[in-house]
C-alpha cells in the first residue's frame, strides 16, 4: 500500500496513475473490482491483471513494467553484446584504420550467430556512435581553376 501511494504521488504517465488507483481505490474507498475498473477506464480483467502485476512487482517477484520501445523485441543481441561485438570487430578502426563495412558483415554475423542485412549492420554501427565518413572529392583549400587546368593537361595513360 505504501508503494501504491508513492506511485500515486510520483506518477508521470496515465498508466502509472491507473496502476496506483487500481490498488488504492478498493482499499481506501471500498470499491468493488467492477467499480474500480469503471473508475480507471479499464475492463475488469485488465484491472485485475494490473493489481496482480503491481503486487508481484511490490513483492519483488517481477521487475517493473517497461515501455515497448525499451524492450527491443526484434533485436539480434542486447546493447552490451552489440558493443562488445563491435569492439572486437572494429579494433583496427579504433586505431585509425580504414573500415569497409561489407567486409565486416560476415564477421559480425559470425559473432551474432544469425544472418543479417547490411542495413542492420549500418544501424548497429549508428546506435553505437559510428558514422560513415567518405573522403572529399577535392581539398577545401584547393584552387578550382588550377585543378581544371591540370585535368586538361594531365598525361593520359
Amino acid at each position: 500500500m505504501v508503494a501504491a501511494r508513492e506511485l500515486l504521488r510520483s506518477a508521470k504517465t496515465a498508466e502509472e496513475l491507473r496502476r496506483a488507483q487500481a490498488v488504492l481505490l478498493p482499499l481506501d474507498l471500498g470499491l468493488s473490482l467492477e467499480q474500480t475498473a469503471r473508475a480507471i477506464g479499464r475492463s475488469v480483467n485488465a484491472t485485475c491483471a494490473i493489481r496482480t502485476r503491481f503486487a508481484k512487482v511490490a513483492e519483488g517477484v517481477m521487475g517493473p513494467p517497461q515501455a515497448k520501445t525499451a524492450l527491443r523485441n526484434h533485436a539480434l543481441a542486447d546493447l552490451e553484446r552489440e558493443a562488445s561485438i563491435l569492439d572486437e570487430v572494429l579494433a583496427d578502426a579504433q586505431k585509425g584504420g580504414i573500415v569497409v563495412i561489407p567486409q565486416l558483415k560476415p564477421l559480425i554475423e559470425e559473432k551474432v550467430g544469425k544472418p543479417m542485412a547490411l542495413s542492420t549492420v549500418y544501424r548497429m554501427l549508428a546506435r553505437h556512435g559510428w558514422r560513415k565518413l567518405s573522403p572529399d572529392t577535392y581539398h577545401p583549400q584547393g584552387d578550382a581553376e588550377r585543378r581544371e587546368v591540370w585535368k586538361k593537361n594531365c598525361p593520359k595513360p
